[in-house]
């Protein structure tokens, strides 16, 4: 693919209101539909704000009717603030577009990113975004004393960690050594062009995701760059960085279009 473009929104007190973001991207996603700009990445924090793609229940939602904003990228709700550094590519994908190999690029270059500074990190099966591995289960600390056996996420399907007491929230899964996702990936393909994009915890406040079941995960949390490296990190000190990995993977990827499988054709008797 050709040559990629940055362009940094806003940062701390310039942070951008959602709604802005999302205008803008629709904006370059018609210009760059219609050739009239490169490949583009927007890079910006956001003020604290909530967002439910397509797939959101509404058990997954705020119990105190906090305001999210429903939006029409994949996957489930999430939360964007300050100390957390969002990037929006808008590409042009051949047809027909290969949205898990999208997704994997962008995966790609944040578990890049993440251990450039030091913590490693993974994909995990079935989930997408870029995790931090917990302990196996029976190495982990029982939540509140409990014996792993009576572990109420084992046997009920509708547990709600926001209503049984910070043992169980998403912001302390580094505490219980469970998996806990530091990057977010929800994306959306319009006329062969990607909208929407990543969320990398730099140093946010994570209790902000102890309101929601964050993207629809019940048993596992979120983690944070300089919480799983007990040190500073700004997203200030991030942002080169991930521009970095996201040129050397975007601007390399040999696109192919998705390969469709068709049945074979059907063989009729033979002779007369």
């Amino acid at each position: 693919m050709g040559e990629l473009r940055f362009v940094r929104m806003g940062f701390g007190a310039e942070s951008v209101e959602y709604q802005e973001a999302w205008d803008e991207q629709r904006r370059v996603h018609a210009a760059r539909f219609a050739d009239e700009v490169p490949d583009t990445v927007l890079l910006l924090e956001h003020p604290p704000v909530y967002t439910a793609g397509r797939r959101t229940a509404d058990s997954e939602r705020p119990l105190d009717g906090t305001p999210v904003i429903d939006v029409d990228r994949g996957g489930k709700i999430t939360w964007h603030g300050p100390g957390q550094l969002v990037g929006y590519p808008i590409q042009k994908l051949p047809r027909p577009v290969d949205v898990v190999a999208h997704v994997r690029r962008l995966e790609e270059a944040l578990i890049r990113t993440c251990a450039e500074f030091g913590l490693e990190t993974t994909r995990v099966e079935g989930r997408s975004g870029v995790w931090v591995l917990g302990d196996p289960v029976e190495q982990r600390p029982s939540p509140g004393g409990l014996s792993l056996d009576f572990d109420p996420r084992l046997a009920d399907e509708e547990f709600d960690p926001r209503l049984d007491g910070p043992e169980y929230a998403p912001s302390n899964a580094g505490q219980r050594r469970e998996d806990r996702k530091i990057a977010a990936i929800g994306i959306r393909v319009a006329k062969g062009v990607t909208m929407h994009g990543f969320a990398l915890n730099v140093n946010p406040d994570n209790k902000w995701f102890d309101k929601i079941i964050p993207c629809g995960i019940r048993d596992a949390g979120v983690a944070s760059l300089a919480g799983e490296l007990g040190r500073e990190v700004t997203v200030e000190e991030v942002l080169p960085v991930v521009e970095r990995h996201l040129r050397d993977v975007l601007e390399h990827a040999d696109l192919k279009p998705r390969e469709i499988e068709r049945a074979p054709e059907p063989v009729g008797p033979s002779g007369v």
